[in-house]
């Protein structure tokens, strides 16, 4: 059976494989034709009305792969002009890691929940009785939902029985687990930053893909011609090129970097941190439950919107912020590359003085696949510090609780722990839930992404794959 193309991801891995392919050609003079280069003339529109508008999107694309915000650039430029340092002054000015391109996005209508025409108006009135808020009322025989009232939490959905209550979706509100997706008067989607936990998973719900991520990938590559960079790549990394540490890092070098640390090292010294803090605040201090800090996402999560959380969250650093710290006191000039498989690091490296940029697997694997590089192929380069099974498990759902409690000198049996995972609109309440009080486990793990970091928005391969891979190459 014929596989129809996505052609969300074709374009975004498209785009950033012809700036790599242009880079290491000396060719970035020659970006203009990136556009015609991916849509030739005498090519047929494939999504949109047109090859021009398609090549117009294009532009914008790139342009956000570049480093640049939609919003704040001048469309009438060639994409050659904002390689000019000037222009990277003038029109890189805020640090906002999204952006959303208007003449991509389908002007859906807001998320919400309807009442359809199934309606009996029954007696039982458990629709109204499910609602907390006061939104649901009756009026001309059928139950009628006041949207300023409502919430979304679906237990009006849930308590109907006759499914007469319908959940309208648009994918980018969906998918946004704190409501920061907002719709302007055109009905186009708008990112409230003020809100935005970095999580992006708006980024892969987008069925257009109109919102974009604006890259580093180009910054770094230069850097690799003219300094000393050392990657750290997070535990995951296994679990999307299918291949052990030692021959990653030998793909690594290749391209051109001078040293790579597993994140994993730092991942046990989060470990290790987090059980003295935890026996700490619930055998010392009798707190009732403490939730990890290795998910940047959750920790904006808490900042932004969880605030009365914060006593319950693990102060300890994440496993990005201690291996940098060991790069810096092993090779205080190199610069520090941060490869993973999410946008929050990038937020949270703005954050770190320790670390210097990000790069995602999607776009490690665009600069592997232009340079012809096969990790199978690759000889192993040796590690000199191996970490443990559990500190290379962080990544899969389980995994960073699994290593606390192997740190833990107090006895298992005591632990009463939870996994979150996959956060979306019903666990943020829970997690508020839990904060006042209403909570029956002791150790809560919380990762933003569906099976954990394997699971980021910017990874490649599907997640149960890359868990069964992480946990192949843990050894």
């Amino acid at each position: 059976m014929k596989q129809e193309i996505n052609y969300s991801e074709y374009f975004k891995t498209k785009v950033l494989e012809e700036i790599c392919r242009l880079f290491f050609e000396d060719s970035l003079d020659d970006i203009n034709h990136l556009p015609f280069n991916i849509i030739p003339k005498g090519s047929d529109a494939q999504v949109r009305c047109c090859v021009y508008k398609e090549r117009a999107i294009l532009k914008l694309r790139t342009l956000a792969a570049l480093g640049y915000s939609i919003n704040d650039v001048d469309e009438a430029l060639p994409l050659s002009d904002y390689l000019k340092p000037e222009n990277e002054k003038k029109y890189k000015t805020n640090n906002k890691l999204l952006t959303v391109l208007e003449s991509a996005c389908s002007a859906c209508v807001k998320s919400r929940f309807m009442v359809s025409e199934i309606c009996k108006e029954c007696l039982s009135r458990k629709c109204i009785n499910a609602c907390n808020f006061g939104a649901i009322s009756f009026e001309d025989h059928k139950a009628h939902i006041d949207t300023d009232k409502c919430k979304n939490c679906g237990k009006c959905k849930e308590a109907c029985p006759y499914n007469a209550i319908l959940k309208l979706v648009v994918p980018c509100e969906e998918a946004c687990p704190v409501n920061a997706i907002k719709k302007d008067g055109k009905g186009r989607a708008n990112i409230d930053h003020s809100l935005c936990i970095s999580c992006g998973k708006c980024i892969g719900a987008c069925p257009f893909g109109a919102i974009m991520v604006r890259r580093q990938i180009l910054d770094v590559l230069k850097l690799l011609h003219t300094k000393k960079l050392t990657a750290l790549i997070a535990p995951s990394i296994t679990g999307q090129f299918g291949a052990p540490v030692g021959k990653i890092t030998t793909a690594l070098k290749q391209i051109g970097f001078e040293h790579v640390f597993e994140v994993a090292l730092g991942a046990d010294i989060t470990a290790k941190k987090e059980a003295e803090e935890f026996e700490n605040k619930l055998v010392v201090n009798k707190q009732q439950f403490m939730t990890t800090s290795c998910c940047h996402a959750y920790i904006r999560l808490v900042k932004k919107h969880l605030e009365k959380l914060k006593p319950y969250v693990s102060d300890t650093y994440t496993p990005m912020h201690y291996t940098a710290e060991i790069a810096k006191q092993k090779y205080p000039d190199s610069i520090t590359v941060f490869i993973g498989p999410c946008l929050s690091k990038r937020k949270e490296a703005q954050e770190d003085p320790l670390v210097d940029y990000v790069l995602t697997f999607q776009e490690l694997q665009a600069i592997i696949n232009t340079k012809h590089i096969n990790i199978d192929l690759c000889q192993e380069t040796p590690s000199e510090n191996i970490p443990t099974k559990y500190a290379r498990e962080f990544a899969v759902t389980g995994g960073v609780s699994q290593a606390l409690k192997h740190y833990l000198r107090i006895d298992t049996k005591f632990i009463k722990d939870e996994l979150i995972t996959d956060l979306d609109k019903k666990n943020v309440l829970k997690l508020s839930a839990y904060a006042d009080g209403h909570c029956n486990s002791n150790l809560i793990e919380v990762m933003v992404c569906k099976g954990g970091c394997v699971g980021g928005c910017e990874t490649i391969k599907p997640v149960k794959q890359a868990n069964e891979d992480v946990k192949k190459y843990s050894l």
